[in-house]
């Protein structure tokens, strides 16, 4: 993959949020992450675009898919990675953001991808650093990847954004896949629905430009595409919800509810799904309308594009000081 197969650069060094994303770096993305799927598809996946180039995945915050898929995309493009977790790094002993930020900017990496437990922090982090900052997720702000392999999942089955129907639902509170996935996709046109109980949905969430429902049937009438999202009790302090079971019942998806929704609806779940929480086995696994699968493998190509066009305005430093 070079710039002359997909001209085109993003106006800013980083990507940190899917909010101030134009439609055309949106597309850009997509259309650079399409590619990059047949690649990944194909016998030889490895290119050696990225050869000499650093990437360090600097996790505050647990992950298996997010990293793995940064991880996966950064070696296919042939840079060297280097894997960081809080758990095993001077933040355990004491050290600041601030200062984890300038020790390893010293180290000159090409590219830091950051997973931080603090809204704001990886913006911080991105201020200090001369590097391309990406955002793993950050508290409950966001989480722009996700939202891109989302679109681009959408996209490949339904062949558009603009004019879908799109309900995101549950815990939309804690949710910065929720927050992503609602800047792009009124970006690129599609109108968006939020589902949930009153205690997790944020107050005055319909600032964001999406139609708000408690009923999850109400909700669901019509729309093309219904996201559901993590129960994210880790965040939550106090009660939210009455019992897993009750969440079940009445915001759980399960066939009942996903008949409300048009006959050919596609199902979506960020992941780790929490089964007979936010979402009925059944469904999850419908072979011809869950793209559960398909994000996971859309992450990686994903993740590969926005490496390629965040290294492209780099310019070596060697022989420099």
């Amino acid at each position: 993959m070079t710039d002359s197969h997909l001209p085109g650069r993003l106006t800013s060094r980083h990507i940190l949020a899917t909010e101030g994303l134009s439609p055309g770096e949106i597309t850009l993305l997509l259309d650079l992450a399409e590619a990059y799927v047949e690649q990944n598809r194909a016998v030889e996946k490895k290119t050696a675009l990225l050869r000499g180039r650093t990437v360090v995945n600097l996790f505050f915050e647990n992950s298996t898919r997010t990293r793995t898929s940064f991880e996966l995309a950064a070696k296919r493009l042939g840079a060297d990675v280097i894997n960081m977790s809080a758990e095993g790094s001077s933040v355990r002993k004491g050290e600041t953001l601030i200062d984890t930020a300038m020790t390893l900017n010293a180290m000159r990496p090409d590219v830091l991808v950051v997973r931080h437990s603090e809204s704001g922090a990886v913006r911080l982090l991105s201020e200090k650093v001369d590097c391309a900052v990406v955002n793993g997720g950050d508290g409950t702000h966001e989480h722009p990847t996700q939202a891109l392999l989302d679109a681009l999942a959408i996209r490949r089955r339904k062949g558009r954004l603009q004019g879908l129907l799109v309900a995101i639902c549950g815990d939309i509170l804690h949710s910065r896949v929720a927050r992503s996935n609602i800047h792009l996709l009124n970006a690129m046109g599609a109108r968006v629905r939020v589902i949930g109980p009153p205690t997790l949905m944020p107050s005055q969430i319909d600032r964001l430009g999406v139609e708000v429902f408690h009923d999850m049937a109400k909700g669901l009438d019509g729309c093309d595409i219904v996201m559901m999202l993590r129960l994210q009790t880790e965040r939550m302090q106090g009660q939210f919800v009455p019992s897993i079971r009750e969440y079940f019942r009445f915001y759980g998806l399960d066939r009942i509810k996903l008949a409300h929704a048009k006959p050919d609806a596609l199902i979506m779940h960020p992941g780790p799904m929490n089964r007979g929480v936010e979402i009925d086995s059944e469904v999850a696994d419908d072979i011809d309308r869950s793209l559960i699968r398909e994000q996971v493998e859309m992450g990686v190509a994903v993740r590969m594009a926005c490496l390629d066009l965040l290294t492209r305005s780099i310019v070596s430093n060697v022989g420099g000081p």
